[in-house]
């Protein structure tokens, strides 16, 4: 597999050579679809609490008497069936939301994804991405003379402090490590750009 190698001016200066079994692999939609489930569930805090009828704070008083009025029993408002009342079965703060994805199937799901990205022309390679200075407005016109102007993940072997601080004040832009890359972020952003090192590293990781 031959993935597109642009130049800082975002036109073509040729390929990289990448492994077929990450970046020219036929997408698996259920699994990607499973891989992205759970790893969102997985994070999540699952911090929530809810109330149940013993929780809530309401008075104990009979609404109303037993017999004679017409409507339905009524012992006290915390009812769950009552507007206000205790939940029948709450949230607790310790619910476990985790899901289990085998390291087999994560890493056919991050070639399935990576290898879409390929074919629909979202994901490129470049040399290099530096910065000389912690400017924001160095890194955005770099990426301008790219022609990037959408949201963009730029994945990099080692991000260095220039880099780092220069894409903090970026709302479309993300800097990366590949062992930091997830499968959330990859389909997220509009272009994926990754340098040839990151390339090789994908390879030592997931192929």
């Amino acid at each position: 597999m031959e993935l597109k190698l642009i130049d800082a001016t975002g036109k073509e200066a040729g390929g990289v050579d990448a492994a077929d079994s990450l970046f020219a692999r036929e997408y698996n939609e259920a699994l990607v679809h499973q891989v992205v489930t759970a790893y969102q569930a997985n994070a999540r805090s699952g911090n929530r609490a809810q109330k149940d009828r013993g929780q809530v704070r309401h008075s104990t008083k009979k609404p109303w008497r037993q017999k004679g009025t017409g409507r339905a029993r009524a012992g006290m408002t915390s009812s769950p069936l009552w507007r206000g009342g205790g939940r029948i079965f709450p949230s607790t703060p310790d619910e476990n939301f985790s899901q289990k994805v085998n390291r087999k199937m994560f890493r056919a799901g991050m070639a399935a994804i990576l290898s879409q990205l390929a074919r629909d022309g979202r994901l490129n390679v470049i040399d290099s991405l530096r910065v000389e200075a912690p400017k924001t407005k160095l890194l955005a016109n770099q990426l301008k003379g790219m022609g990037i102007t959408e949201r963009v993940l730029i994945i990099t072997p080692e991000v260095d402090d220039n880099l780092w601080l220069s894409s903090r004040n970026l709302a479309n832009v993300l800097v990366l490590e590949p062992h930091q890359a997830d499968p959330v972020s990859l389909i997220r952003f509009d272009r994926v750009l990754l340098t040839r090192d990151a390339v090789k590293t994908f390879e030592e990781m997931y192929a």
